[in-house]
This record gives C-alpha cells, sequence and structure tokens, in this order.
C-alpha cells in the first residue's frame, strides 16, 4: 500500500495489489461455479474467478481467459474466444475441479474494445492482426498477467495445468512465482471466418495450433 496526497494536503492511503472483495454462487449452463471477484487496484480493473470444486493446491486445471466481448458475448466468429471460454468452463467440471480466471482490461490483446474494433475494420481490408495493431500505433501483445498469478496465489494454487494454447501465458506465470505442471491445448475447429487470423497467431505469434494443419479448403 502507497499514499498519495489529499486535496487538503494529508496522505492518505491508496491501496496497491489485488484483492479478493466478494465470493458468490454463480449457477451456469454448465455447473455450479464460485465467482471470486477481485480488485486490482493497480490497474483500477474489476477482475473475476470462476471456482468450480475443492481446488486444492497442486496441479489444478486452469484457464486464463482474456476478456473478448465480441467472442464472448456476441458469438463472433472473428476468433475462437467465445469457444475456448465454453470449452475451458466445461472442462474444469469434467474433471471435478478447476478455476478460470477471466482477465478484464485485456480486451483485443490490451488495447481496448475500440482499440480492437479499429483494428478488425483494417483486418477487413486485408492487414492480418498483427499489422493491424502496429498500424494503429498499439504493441501487438499489451497484455500483463500478474493479476492472474496474484489471483491464483490469493485462491491457494500453488501449480497448474494450463490450458492454452498461447506459450506466453506459462511464461507469465512461471516469472509470477505459479509453477505450470502442463499445458493442456484448447484447439477449437476453425471456420472460414477465423482461419487466416489464427494462422496468423501461429506463425507470428507463436501459438501452438497443429490442428490447423488439417485445413487445406481454405485459402
Amino acid at each position: 500500500m502507497t499514499e498519495k496526497i489529499g486535496v487538503l494536503g494529508t496522505k492518505t492511503a491508496q491501496r496497491t495489489g489485488v484483492e479478493r472483495v466478494v465470493n458468490a454462487p454463480l449457477p451456469t449452463v454448465y455447473g455450479n461455479f464460485q465467482a471470486v471477484g477481485y480488485m486490482d487496484h493497480d490497474r483500477g480493473d474489476e477482475q473475476v474467478a470462476l471456482v468450480y470444486g475443492e481446488i486444492g493446491a497442486e496441479d489444478v486445471l486452469t484457464r486464463l481467459h482474456s476478456e473478448c466481448l465480441t467472442g464472448d458475448a456476441f458469438g463472433s466468429q472473428h476468433c475462437e474466444c467465445g469457444d475456448q471460454l465454453a470449452s475451458a468452463l466445461r472442462a474444469v467440471v469434467a474433471e471435478g475441479r478447476g478455476i478460470v480466471v477471466y482477465l478484464r482490461g485485456h480486451e483485443g490483446r490490451g488495447i481496448g474494445l475500440l482499440g480492437k474494433l479499429r483494428a478488425m475494420a483494417l483486418q477487413a481490408e486485408g492487414l492480418d492482426t498483427v499489422e493491424a495493431n502496429v498500424a494503429l500505433g498499439f504493441p501487438v501483445d499489451a497484455r500483463d498477467y500478474k493479476v492472474a498469478a496474484d489471483i491464483l496465489r490469493d485462491l491457494g494454487v500453488d501449480s497448474v495445468r494450463l490450458m492454452s494454447n498461447n506459450p506466453r501465458k506459462r511464461e507469465a506465470l512461471v516469472d509470477n512465482g505459479i509453477r505450470v505442471a502442463e499445458e493442456v491445448p484448447l484447439l477449437i475447429e476453425p471456420c472460414e471466418n477465423n482461419i487466416t487470423y489464427l494462422r496468423t497467431k501461429r506463425e507470428r505469434l507463436d501459438h501452438r495450433l497443429p490442428h490447423l494443419d488439417a485445413v487445406a479448403h481454405w485459402s
């Protein structure tokens, strides 16, 4: 916790780090979760972890899911995010225990909703997802996973089986003190609308998407 100078010149406490705020039951179509809500005082984001079962500390099946309004809520076929979220929730229920950390502030790989929509407009004109971010003056990937590691620590997790195709998520967790016992692929059947996007993620962002090799009928 740090201090800042108030309007009358007095020092007031300013919280830092992640604070657990609430734990509420959340029945879903996938199963009955506990929604654990957090405030990230460093970035000002509200965060939530969906916890299923008695998770324990070791080798917890875990998904770090970056917020994607278009995919998660609207069913966009531009990406595979909505299907990945649903698959992760089903997987932890089938496992009997697990966590899905839903990371707010990660929209568009960290460039925000409007930035993402602007990048999608450029992709419709022929740029790929990397080129579009750069053309708009954004980083290729601005996401920070420290808050995810802090949330996992607060939940008592020491090691995870990470559902991800993105090696940077593993690196970020390890760098922040969470051991990754296994990387579990989360592969979604591509469609004509997202195949170019997925191939760009594999070729330019190092995502592990071996199932794309079987798709030859879309150029």
